[in-house]
């Protein structure tokens, strides 16, 4: 029968860590949820480790300075995990490519720094790196005919972040999940290592 959770604190004795999602369970994009927040600076007050989960497509290490800012405290988690440090393990065994990449330049550059990757266009790839859509008034439909010349190529897509859309304060926008959905629809091979992928939990347990 399932159980119909009001509070964290109702099941908060029967474990010694909580694994939590980030985006659209602590903050928006913008803003902290405060009751997420406080939720969380019980457990840790009641001696849990808390691991924040984010299908963020980069380094970690940006992460707590944007919390920062929103103004998440720093006593509400003890680590943080990103899709950004699971899948780099699978990009770096893949270098040097070269790789076709998809996704915003500069904000994502962390992700693809220090692996040895070289990139090229998608007619001389081996295969493409996704964290993103190039711009974020895109949609999946606007990569339609790239991802068929892209299975044309049987080229392997290795996502960054498995999500499909996301609320970014008022405006909900398109993820590197909707265009590895797609090319999985096509039958497409997928390499995905974030959230619900194993390898990032597997990342937080360590």
């Amino acid at each position: 029968m399932t159980e119909v959770l009001r509070s964290i604190d109702a099941i908060a004795d029967r474990y010694d860590a909580m694994f939590c999602d980030l985006w659209g369970v602590v903050h928006n994009g913008r803003t902290p949820y405060a009751e997420a927040v406080e939720a969380l600076r019980r457990l840790r007050a009641a001696g849990k480790t808390v691991i924040l989960l984010t299908n963020v497509p980069k380094p970690r290490d940006s992460i707590p300075g944007q919390l920062d800012r929103m103004g998440v405290p720093r006593d509400a988690w003890d680590a943080i995990v990103t899709s950004g440090d699971a899948i780099r393990a699978e990009l770096k065994v893949r270098a040097p490519g070269p790789m076709y990449r998809i996704g915003p330049g500069e904000y994502d550059r962390p992700l693809w720094e220090g692996l040895g990757l070289e990139e090229a266009p998608l007619e001389q790839a081996r295969f493409i790196g996704i964290s993103g859509l190039n711009h974020d008034d895109e949609t999946p439909a606007d990569y339609a005919d790239l991802i068929r010349v892209a299975k044309a190529r049987d080229l392997e897509m290795l996502c960054a972040n498995p999500d499909i859309i996301v609320q970014f304060g008022d405006r909900m926008i398109w993820c590197a999940g909707a265009i590895a959905r797609d090319y999985a629809a096509l039958g497409g091979k997928v390499v995905m290592a974030g959230k619900p992928y194993p390898p990032i939990y597997e990342l937080a347990y360590r």
